[in-house]
């Protein structure tokens, strides 16, 4: 019997319940995920202070608003990210294939100040730096290029500023990235080629209530055709929900809803290029403060996409926003190409290469929602009050050595509460 046949004739003998409810396995049932999450978040934030910072955005904002507020520059008002850390920038594909290092995460996107992100991803780097056992000075070469770096896409005339040089971290990400396929994607994610999601550590069992609603959001046209409007994909394919588990990823997002989905595009034989992994995540309420006059959507999935299609087009044109089991959820499909960058190693010489490169990808994110005049008086504000002690703005300087300490105190009481159990 040929491969096609086989596939074909596995397809045809799969149960008509495209979404699985149970398995055999003794595995956390829904109602007793919620604290198996707590614990994981807790350990996941212990084991380094750069892990710490990633996953506790909250005590950033509590900080910016309670202590330094005041002090920090009124930027125009425009979307930001919100979690502006290192993690949450690396390549991502278009529709169309095309890859580019874009901001990744927008969970936290509103339209607010974005000094907030340039402090944020500051003190991302400071962490890293720290954990690679960098010096003091390595961290204020550092921040001079995430000044100069996030400077340089306000300085182009035009309205698309190029990118810098790639630092090697980067490259040797963005050539990864475009050499992935969907075998890359399923043997990372789901550790598997066939057309099924293996329960275990990273995926969970299913009610029969969210393989309803998973099974009835891929119903909907608006859904179906994210993976349809794929390049190279037929965009009046047939969208049929092969499999669907509970996902456990993530750090601050842990203990929200979250789904993988597995799809059949075409109704064809079941190959890799038939095939697509769907992330269907939970829209919470954003840490990051908004400007009080600014026009959001209310609906929390809504401004996450909203943000997404200002700050990372590429990420944005993938994305949808649903209600599912009464709440606000986003929707979009993995890509092989998309990565995340991981930046837990620095070497002296290559920290502020990433600093100056990764600002710049924040600033063109920024720079492209403002008109010309903005950017000027943006640019000036950037540049003027520094001392003579150090080519960035002081009030970046001086909130990262603060937010610095606090994190640093933080992250060690959050691991004596861990070691003793405490809540």
């Amino acid at each position: 019997m040929s491969n096609q046949k086989k596939k074909r004739q596995a397809k045809e003998e799969k149960p008509k319940n495209p979404v699985r409810a149970t398995r055999s396995k003794p595995l956390p049932r829904p109602a007793g995920r919620a604290s198996i999450l707590t614990e994981q978040r807790r350990l996941k934030m212990a084991r380094s202070p750069h892990a710490y910072v990633r996953g506790n955005t909250a005590q950033f904002y509590e900080w910016i608003v309670e202590a330094n507020g005041d002090s920090l520059p009124h930027g125009p008002a425009i979307w930001i990210c919100g979690d502006c850390h290192t993690g949450n920038l690396g390549p991502i594909a278009n529709q169309d294939g095309k890859v580019e290092v874009h901001i990744r995460d927008l969970d936290q996107t509103v339209i607010g100040n974005p000094a907030h992100d340039m402090i944020r991803l500051g003190l991302s780097l400071a962490t890293a730096a720290r954990g690679s056992s960098l010096s003091g000075l390595t961290i204020v070469h550092m921040l001079e290029a995430l000044a100069a770096g996030y400077e340089s896409a306000f300085e182009a005339k035009h309205r698309k500023p190029r990118l810098p040089e790639r630092p090697e971290a980067v490259h040797l990400a963005m050539k990864m990235a475009v050499r992935r396929s969907w075998q890359h994607l399923a043997q990372e994610r789901i550790e598997d080629l066939e057309p099924t999601i293996p329960l275990g550590k990273r995926f969970w069992p299913l009610s029969q209530a969210e393989c309803k609603a998973i099974d009835a959001l891929f119903r909907d046209g608006a859904i179906s055709s994210l993976p349809t409007g794929l390049s190279g994909r037929n965009d009046a394919g047939k969208v049929k929900v092969l499999d669907a588990a509970y996902w456990v990823k993530g750090c601050s997002s842990l203990g929200r809803l979250r789904y993988a989905v597995l799809l059949d595009v075409d109704g064809g034989v079941i190959e890799g290029d038939d095939l697509c992994l769907m992330d269907i995540k939970e829209g919470v309420k954003a840490a990051a403060p908004r400007y009080e006059d600014a026009s959001m959507p209310r609906d929390n999935a809504e401004r996450v996409v909203e943000g997404a299609r200002h700050l990372s087009p590429f990420l944005g044109e993938r994305m949808r926003a649903a209600r599912m089991l009464d709440r606000a959820v986003v929707i979009r499909e993995l890509l092989p190409q998309d990565l995340k960058l991981e930046i837990e190693e620095l070497n002296k010489e290559e920290a502020r290469r990433v600093a100056f490169y990764l600002a710049a990808v924040v600033g063109k994110a920024h720079a492209r929602q403002m008109d010309p005049t903005t950017r000027r008086r943006w640019l000036g504000e950037l540049r003027s009050g520094r001392s003579k002690s150090i080519d960035a703005p002081l009030w970046l300087w001086t909130s990262i050595v603060q937010l610095v300490s606090s994190h640093e105190a933080g992250y060690l009481e959050h691991c004596r509460r861990y070691a003793t159990g405490a809540n």
